[in-house]
């Protein structure tokens, strides 16, 4: 291991078999290590201990042994840390990470100690492995030699095993075959095939730009089509670009959500970095609400089903990711979509993890326009600055285009309570896209609920607006919602 500049390392669910390498303390700058769901045996490498940036580690779901190393009493920098379901025993690490930590991230073990509630204490744990050791040390030592032998025999058979499992051929038809669970093995190759498949990025493969760099449409030589996000390498730009880069990694390592776009993996050199996509061949929302040919298949059901998309999509990652991450720039364009109309939230270069005891307080960032109202003064990070921007793409999903006139209206009124309420009974004739034929029986209803759903989301006041959690639940029952003739927003008949 050389890669002493990598900060981001997963390697979840690979089926990973051993020890973890003691080479690990070569990987300095490291501040990410996701090692969980694997085969991995042995104890924890002291040398893990070593890694002093390193900020979140998750070794669950692995059949490591033994206590944890003396090293990692000095990781001051370790914020998070998840060791459940192996079979380690012994004191845990007198640092912040369990301080902070509850049973959850240690259950599963054989027998652990310390600093963690409702865990015995070590006084007592090691007293009762003292006793048990010298009795398994009476029956074990003459059963050695047989278990030495039977091992030799057992991994003699699985490496002949394994031999003769590389020599058979692969199926031609693709149909069990995952390229990345390949192409992951070797990030040369990855890297390799991407800058063949965009010709250096070459501008013809260019298919939007943003903020902090550009994205590329890249067939790959195994017939997969993905997207790529290549960052920015300026001088002036390179350290927001890089803080995107990591920022856009950690969210989407921690979140997966069928209405969040799939991160396959990323790539980071002197000449490039760049994250790789899942490829949505119907682009984004806003894309879509421009284009005058594809808005006529764009129908009340259709649109209502991006909206859910986006609410649970929200409120996964407000309420279910812990800690919870607020995206910062939800906006039509940073919506995209499947050939199935499912909604795909995206671009999380600007997202805000809320680690607990630290500062929520930054710079602005989003999309003018879709931002919240109180971003311009307090710059103050919270869920209720993504509620008031799902409000935002909710309205400019239903009205066709963005709802800047109508929210000033609301804005210029004497108070917010009073705007929404004079919204809520304006005649849905004037707030529907008038492109599309008019909803009728059920659809009209849900169309309804949905525009007063998204006025109390645009709530001037941060505390008067609901949670995702609740839009969510809400919106999901709101089917069989039925509207009569001359009907209001906020009026049911």
């Amino acid at each position: 291991m050389e890669c002493s500049n990598l900060q981001f390392l997963n390697l979840s669910r690979n089926n990973l078999e051993k020890s973890i390498p003691m080479e690990i303390d070569n990987l300095r700058s490291l501040q990410v290590l996701d090692l969980s769901q694997n085969l991995l045996t042995g104890e924890i490498p002291r040398q893990l201990g070593l890694l002093r940036k390193l900020e979140i580690l998750n070794l669950s779901h692995n059949m490591l042994s033994g206590s944890i190393a003396s090293t990692f009493d000095d990781m001051a920098s370790l914020t998070s840390i998840d060791i459940s379901y192996n079979e380690l025993e012994g004191p845990l690490p007198d640092i912040p990470a369990f301080h902070n930590a509850t049973i959850e991230v240690v259950k599963g073990n054989k027998g652990l100690c310390g600093v963690i509630a409702s865990l015995d204490p070590c006084l007592a744990t090691m007293l009762k492995g003292k006793n048990k050791s010298r009795k398994l040390l009476l029956i074990l030592i003459p059963c050695l030699g047989c278990l030495f032998s039977l091992l030799l025999v057992v991994g003699i058979s699985r490496l002949v095993c394994q031999r003769l499992k590389k020599t058979e051929p692969i199926s031609n038809d693709g149909s069990n075959e995952n390229p990345w669970a390949v192409l992951s093995f070797d990030g040369r190759m990855v890297y390799e095939s991407i800058i063949e498949a965009t010709e250096e990025f070459d501008a013809k493969y260019c298919i939007g730009v943003g903020g902090h760099g550009s994205v590329y449409k890249a067939q790959l030589q195994t017939g997969e089509t993905v997207a790529v996000k290549k960052f920015k390498e300026a001088v002036e730009v390179e350290i927001t670009s890089r803080k995107a880069f990591e920022r856009e990694i950690h969210a989407l390592t921690e979140a997966r959500h069928r209405n969040i776009i799939k991160l396959y993996g990323f790539c980071s050199s002197s000449r490039y970095s760049f994250l790789v996509y899942e490829f949505l061949e119907f682009g984004s929302l806003k894309d879509l609400l421009n284009n005058e040919e594809r808005i006529i298949a764009f129908d009340w059901n259709k649109r209502a089903n991006v909206v859910k998309g986006v609410a649970y999509a929200l409120s996964y990652m407000h309420h279910e990711c812990s800690p919870p991450i607020i995206h910062r720039d939800v906006s039509s364009k940073n919506i995209l979509l499947d050939e199935e109309y499912e909604a795909r939230v995206s671009d999380f270069g600007t997202a805000k993890v809320l680690e607990p005891y630290s500062s929520n307080w930054t710079s602005f960032a989003g999309t003018f326009g879709y931002a919240a109202p109180e971003l311009a003064y307090t710059m103050e990070v919270k869920e209720k600055c993504d509620v008031y921007s799902f409000g935002v793409v909710t309205l400019e999903v239903i009205i066709g285009s963005h709802p800047g006139d109508l929210i000033s209206s609301l804005v210029s009124s004497s108070s917010s309570s009073s705007s929404i309420s004079t919204a809520l009974h304006w005649p849905l004739e004037q707030v529907l896209d008038q492109r599309i034929p008019y909803p009728e029986g059920d659809v009209l209803g849900q169309v309804a609920f949905i525009v007063k759903m998204a006025f109390s989301c645009l709530s001037a006041k941060p505390e008067h607006r609901p949670s995702m959690q609740q839009v969510s639940q809400e919106i999901s029952t709101c089917n069989s919602i039925m509207i009569g003739g001359g009907h209001k927003i906020g009026t049911t008949s």
